[in-house]
C-alpha cells in the first residue's frame, strides 16, 4: 500500500474481424487521464446561522476555495446571494451529518482528492489549509483535525473536533461510505463530530490524527472577550482553524488580522528574495550591473528599432494627453483618475518612509506626469512632485522630486469561458446598394471558393437596398438584376445550395434597421456574421468567427485589413505576391464596425432594451450601428481585436452624408488613412513636387 505509483504502457491492440469505430475522446486531457480536482469544502450550518455566520463565512474566505458549498438542515425562504446551499430537510445534527456526507461521496466523490469539513462558527485560515493538502499524500487513508478523547471511551481512540473543522482523505470517504447505513442504525452520540469518528473508528479502524506526514494541524480555542488584533500568541498566529466565532463582526476581525499576517509574512519573503538577488548577481558574467529594479522584476523591454519602443503617455492631476478616442486632451477620470490618485499616495508614503523622522513630505503640485505599460514587467510611472518637506525643528522647505514607480503585473488567472466548437453554422449577411455593385462578383466567387467548394458549414442571405427612385423603376429598369443573374449562376452550379435575398427601400441604410428586417426571418440561435461587399470569406476566419462568438456571453467584432491604394504604394511597379507579405501594405481599419459576429438571440435581447430606451424615436437609429446597440444595452463581453484572416483589397468608399455626423466622420477616416502610409504619401508627393519642377 505504500508503493509509488508507476506508468504502465498499455498496448493499443483492435480486433480485425469487429468493425472500425471512432473513439470519443474527453473535453479535457485531465478527465482522461483521471486527474482530480485538489479540494472540496463543506460549511455545516442552520436555519438560524444562515444569514449571519454563513454569510461572514462566504465573504471572507469563500473564494479562497476552488469548490465550497453550505449544508443545512432547513433553509431559510431567501438564500444569502452568492451561496450554493444544499437543505436536507431535517435539523437534527446526525441526520444532518449524515446526509452531508451521503451528498458529499454523490456529487464529489470521484472529483476531489481532499474533503475539508467545518461548521459556519469557525474561521479557517484558506491559503493554510490548501498548502496543507499539497504536502499530504493521497494514497493514504486521512483523518486530520483536531484529535479529542471520547467521553468515557478508549484512551487510545480520538475523533476529530467539528468546531475546528478536519481533513478527509478521498480514499477513506469511499470506504466509509458503504458503512454510513450502519453508523446511523447503530451508534447513538449527541454530537455529529463525535458520531462521525465512531463510524470511522469502529469500521475502518482510523481514528484522528493532529500531525501527519510531518504535517501539523494547528488550532486555537477562542475565549470570550477575546481581541484578536491583540493575540500574539504563536499558537493562535499559526493556527489553521479558529473557533469558536460568535459573531459576524468577530469573524471580519479575525479575517483582516490573519491577512494582516499573510501580507507582512509575503512581504517579509519578497525582502528576502531581494536580498538573496542582491547577493547572488555579483556572481553573475553582468555582475552588479545586471541588478534591474525594482529587484525581482522582470528588466524593461529593450526595442530592437524605433518600431519597437513602448511610447510614454503624459498626464496631470486633471488632464490625460492621450485618450482612447485619439484626441489630443481628455479629462482625467474613472479608473485612471483613481490609478493616477493611488500612485501619487503611492510616491508620498514611500518617501516618508524612507526620510522620517528626519523629513516628512506632503505634495503640493503633480508637475508631471508619464506612464507606459511594458508588457514584460507592467505598468511603469515617472512623476515629477511639487513637495514640501518639514523637518524635526519645523523648518518648511518647497522642492522638486523626480520618483519611478512600477506597478508589477501579479498573478495570470485564466478567465472561464463556456466550452464552443467549430461545427456552427455561420448565417452571412451582405447588405448590398447601387455603389457596391463592382464588387459583388469578386464576393460571390471567393465564397463559392471557399465555403461552397469546401462545404463549410455556412450560408449567404443578400440584402438588396434600393434607393426609392429605383424601387419605382424596378419594374422597367431593376439595379440588381445583375447580381439576381450571379445567384442563378451559383445556385445551378451548387444544386443544394440556395441564396435568398431580402429587398428594401430605404434613403439612409441604417445598419441596426436592415439588421432588424434579417433577425425576424431567422430563428433566434443563429450565428450570424455581418459582411461587408469587400470581405473576402475564407473557412479560417469563419472558425475564429465560431469560435470568438459565445451565446448570451460574448460577441466579436474583427478589425479587417485594408490594403493600401495600389497606385500609391506600387506607383506601376509590380505588386508583392508573396504569401508572407500580404500584411505587408495596409493596415487594420480600426474606425469600420461593419463585420460583426453575434448570436440572434443576444441581438434581440439588446434591441429589447434599446426600443424601450428610445420608445417611437425611429430616427436616433440612424446614428446607431450594431455595435452600439451590443454596447450600451447587453451585458455581454464585447470582443475587439485585429483579424489578420479579414483581408480587403482597396476600394473608395461611398460616405453617406445622411448617415449620423459621427458615422460620416468615421467613413471618411477609413477613406483617408486607407490611402497610404506616411512614406508612401511622401514619395508619392516627391515625385509629384520633381515632376512640377522639371
Amino acid at each position: 500500500g505504500h508503493e509509488d505509483f508507476r506508468p504502465r504502457i498499455v498496448p493499443y491492440y483492435r480486433d480485425p474481424n469487429k468493425p472500425y469505430k471512432k473513439v470519443l475522446r474527453t473535453r479535457y486531457i485531465q478527465t482522461e487521464l483521471g486527474f482530480h480536482e485538489r479540494l472540496f469544502v463543506a460549511v455545516l450550518t442552520s436555519k438560524a446561522t444562515l444569514n449571519t455566520l454563513a454569510v461572514a463565512v462566504n465573504k471572507t474566505v469563500a473564494h479562497h476555495f476552488p469548490r465550497l458549498l453550505y449544508f443545512t438542515g432547513l433553509r431559510s425562504a431567501k438564500v444569502p446571494h452568492g451561496m450554493v446551499l444544499v437543505a436536507h430537510g431535517d435539523e437534527r445534527p446526525i441526520w444532518l451529518m449524515y446526509e452531508t456526507m451521503h451528498y458529499i461521496h454523490q456529487h464529489f466523490g470521484s472529483d476531489y482528492d481532499w474533503f475539508y469539513i467545518m461548521q459556519d462558527d469557525t474561521y479557517a485560515q484558506a491559503e493554510q489549509v490548501k498548502a496543507l493538502v499539497t504536502h499530504l499524500s493521497i494514497n493514504q487513508d486521512v483523518y486530520l483535525g483536531r484529535a479529542e478523547e471520547f467521553i468515557g471511551g478508549d484512551e487510545q481512540a480520538r475523533y476529530c473536533h467539528g468546531g475546528f473543522g478536519y481533513l478527509i482523505s478521498r480514499s477513506l470517504l469511499l470506504k466509509l461510505h458503504p458503512h454510513l447505513d450502519s453508523c446511523r442504525n447503530e451508534i447513538l452520540s449527541v454530537r455529529p463530530d463525535e458520531w462521525l469518528g465512531r463510524c470511522i473508528i469502529d469500521f475502518l479502524g482510523i481514528t484522528c490524527v493532529s500531525q501527519l506526514q510531518g504535517q501539523h494541524y494547528h488550532t486555537y480555542e477562542l475565549a470570550k472577550n477575546t481581541e484578536p488584533e491583540k493575540e500574539e500568541e504563536e499558537d493562535f498566529q499559526a493556527a489553521f482553524a479558529v473557533h469558536p466565532v460568535s459573531d459576524m463582526t468577530l469573524m471580519y476581525r479575525l479575517h483582516k488580522h490573519f491577512s494582516r499576517i499573510q501580507l507582512d509574512r509575503a512581504y517579509q519573503e519578497i525582502q528576502d528574495l531581494q536580498m538573496q538577488i542582491r547577493n547572488l548577481t555579483s556572481l553573475t558574467p553582468a555582475g552588479e550591473t545586471g541588478l534591474t529594479w525594482p529587484v525581482g522584476i522582470n528588466a524593461p523591454f529593450l526595442p530592437k528599432s524605433r518600431f519597437e519602443v513602448i511610447s510614454w503617455d503624459y498626464f496631470t492631476e486633471q488632464y490625460l494627453f492621450s485618450c482612447p478616442d485619439g484626441s489630443p486632451k481628455c479629462e482625467l477620470s474613472g479608473a485612471s483618475k483613481a490609478d493616477v490618485s493611488e500612485i501619487i499616495e503611492s510616491a508620498l508614503e514611500q518617501l516618508n518612509s524612507r526620510y522620517q523622522p528626519l523629513l516628512r513630505f506632503s505634495k503640493r503640485q503633480l508637475l508631471n506626469g508619464y506612464r507606459r505599460f511594458d508588457p514584460t514587467r507592467g505598468m511603469e510611472y515617472t512623476l515629477d512632485l511639487l513637495l514640501e518637506a518639514v523637518t524635526q525643528k519645523g523648518h518648511r522647505h518647497v522642492l522638486a522630486k523626480r520618483v519611478s514607480l512600477v506597478r508589477p503585473l501579479s498573478k495570470v488567472e485564466i478567465i472561464p469561458m463556456p466550452y464552443v466548437t467549430e461545427a456552427t453554422r455561420v448565417q452571412l449577411v451582405l447588405p448590398l446598394t447601387v455603389q457596391d455593385l463592382d464588387f459583388v462578383a469578386n464576393f460571390l466567387d471567393m465564397f463559392a471558393m471557399n465555403t461552397l467548394d469546401t462545404h463549410d458549414n455556412a450560408l449567404l442571405t443578400l440584402l438588396f437596398i434600393y434607393h426609392p427612385y429605383d424601387a419605382q423603376r424596378v419594374s422597367q429598369v431593376d439595379v440588381f438584376a445583375g447580381v439576381k443573374a450571379m445567384v442563378g449562376e451559383l445556385e445551378k452550379r451548387y444544386a443544394e445550395v440556395k441564396i435568398p435575398w431580402i429587398s428594401v427601400k430605404t434613403e439612409v441604410p441604417s445598419q441596426v434597421k436592415l439588421m432588424d428586417i434579417v433577425s425576424k426571418k431567422h430563428p433566434v440561435d443563429t450565428l450570424f456574421f455581418l459582411a461587408s461587399v469587400w470581405t473576402e470569406i475564407n473557412m479560417e476566419f469563419l472558425n475564429r468567427c465560431r469560435m470568438n462568438t459565445i451565446s448570451n456571453w460574448q460577441v466579436f467584432f474583427p478589425v479587417h485589413f485594408q490594403e493600401f491604394n495600389p497606385a500609391l504604394v506600387y506607383r506601376g511597379e509590380q505588386t508583392a505576391s508573396s504569401s508572407t507579405d500580404f500584411l505587408r501594405d495596409g493596415h487594420f481599419d480600426r474606425h469600420s464596425f461593419a463585420e460583426a459576429c453575434f448570436y440572434n438571440s443576444d441581438y434581440m435581447t439588446a434591441r429589447t432594451k434599446l426600443a424601450a430606451d428610445i420608445l417611437e424615436r425611429d430616427e436616433v437609429l440612424e446614428s446607431m450601428e450594431v455595435f452600439d446597440v451590443f454596447l450600451h444595452y447587453s451585458g455581454l463581453h464585447l470582443f475587439r481585436a485585429v483579424e489578420p484572416g479579414l483581408v480587403q483589397k482597396y476600394a473608395l468608399r461611398s460616405c453617406n452624408p445622411r448617415l449620423s455626423e459621427e458615422l460620416y466622420h468615421r467613413c471618411v477616416l477609413s477613406n483617408l488613412e486607407g490611402l497610404a502610409s506616411r512614406s508612401h504619401l511622401a514619395m508619392a508627393l516627391f515625385e509629384q513636387e520633381q515632376a512640377n519642377s522639371t
